[in-house]
């Protein structure tokens, strides 16, 4: 009963932690739930938690050979990963959020939108499994003495963790959606599009120093 208490308790961190970093998909969940509203921006986060119990779920069945891609490709992976990053903040730069206020809310097409690009957002990321490796080891997450409940317990409060992280992050952006108006919502979005450009040049600019240092040195 302790073991299966200690594993849950670590799922949900790992959950709660590889979900915390402010990174695209969290701008993106903040940006949605200011122009959308709650429902659309957790189900985008519904999408991001479950790539990252799927990316989880790789490390702890040991694919070696994803790994083993990953490490191989790393320097591409960032530089596709921040050209991709740039053409969604060109797109979000130009967006009119009230557009967005004039569809229809909460229909389960949008809903499955928001999960879907959520989910993918977060999937186009594969170098967060060095992240989840880690975390892995920080919380003992994979030891030889659990079985395969523990696992399932365990893989299901990481999902419970991240979902906990999108469930809060939108509930406090959205006490505070009342107090932005058409021009703020505008601004935001171009914030945030900003923010999202600097972090794909910053990473486009160390995946290209890195390439050029590898040709040089063959």
């Amino acid at each position: 009963m302790e073991t299966l208490f200690t594993i849950l308790y670590s799922g949900l961190l790992i959950g709660i932690f590889v979900s915390a970093p402010m990174g695209p998909i969290g701008m993106l969940v903040i940006q949605r739930t200011l122009n959308k509203g709650r429902r659309p921006a957790f189900f985008t986060g519904v999408g991001a938690a479950l790539s990252d119990l799927t990316y989880s779920l790789l490390t702890g069945l040991g694919l070696s050979f994803v790994t083993d891609f990953i490490m191989a490709n790393e320097i591409l992976l960032q530089i596709l990963g921040s050209l991709v990053l740039i053409a969604f903040a060109f797109y979000l730069f130009r967006k009119n959020p009230t557009l967005e206020l004039k569809k229809p809310e909460n229909t389960p097409n949008s809903f499955w939108k928001d999960f879907v690009t959520g989910f993918l957002f977060t999937f186009a990321n594969p170098l967060i499994l060095f992240f989840i490796i880690g975390l892995f080891a920080r919380f003992n997450f994979i030891l030889p003495e659990f079985r395969y409940y523990h696992y399932i317990v365990g893989y299901a409060a990481i999902f419970a963790g991240a979902l906990l992280w999108w469930w809060l992050i939108t509930f406090f952006v959205n006490k505070v959606r009342s107090h932005f108006n058409m021009r703020s919502l505008w601004i935001f979005n171009r914030i945030i599009a900003t923010i999202l450009t600097i972090m794909a040049l910053y990473g486009l600019y160390n995946g290209l120093t890195h390439y050029l240092a590898l040709y040089q040195s063959a």
